[in-house]
């Protein structure tokens, strides 16, 4: 079963939650500005969207709960996407600067929070994986942890829907922050296949180590 992903413009989430004190807001402009880019994110993710979700289950072994994920699309926040509930804002400011995602890099950043989702609606395996990954890692941050079997897949879904150039730039984006660096630099050494190979036959690594 392949979630539907619906994209949503919530005024109340975005004018009481997320929106900037020293941006200001007006719901009109918000909501037309949202909902243009939501009918141009709607086209591109319809053409790949599915394969892409049924393709994360085939390479991992996890499976999808849920028949529909809402993904809340903001106008601008200061908070990171985040994936539950998932949320994504097509504006991030920091500090005095402002950052526009255009379409191409929203879906980027929706598959690595989707790839997050998958992870927590298959928990119980999750769970016996990351303890087989904290033990590996064990001096490493929790969230360069979390991030290298999202990364190994991540890479695949690149290679197989994309291209290498959308790759290479999201590795790039990632030498920002030393966690997330870290995480890539060991998907790239180790290589995306095992890892997943890991992934997918947890039981059996998890009786080698517990």
């Amino acid at each position: 079963m392949i979630p539907k992903i619906n994209f949503v413009y919530s005024w109340i989430y975005q004018e009481t939650l997320f929106n900037p004190k020293d941006i200001k807001y007006d719901k009109d402009k918000s909501w037309k500005y949202v909902n243009s880019f939501i009918n141009k994110l709607s086209k591109k993710w319809t053409k790949k969207g599915p394969k892409i979700l049924a393709y994360m289950e085939r390479i991992t072994g996890l499976k999808w709960k849920k028949k529909e994920i809402n993904c809340y699309v903001l106008k601008i926040s200061e908070f990171y996407p985040f994936s539950d509930p998932l949320t994504i804002a097509i504006q991030l400011k920091y500090k005095d600067k402002i950052t526009t995602l255009n379409v191409n890099r929203f879906i980027d950043i929706l598959i690595h929070e989707l790839i997050h989702n998958l992870f927590i609606e298959n928990g119980i395996n999750m769970h016996k994986y990351f303890q087989y990954l904290f033990k590996k890692y064990k001096n490493l941050s929790h969230r360069t942890v979390i991030h290298i079997p999202l990364y190994a897949v991540h890479k695949e879904i690149y290679l197989k829907f994309f291209s290498k150039k959308r790759l290479e730039y999201d590795i790039k984006i990632a030498q920002k922050r030393s966690d997330y660096k870290n995480a890539w630099d060991i998907v790239l050494k180790e290589g995306s296949k095992k890892i997943i190979t890991g992934l997918k036959n947890i039981e059996k690594y998890h009786k080698l180590y517990f």
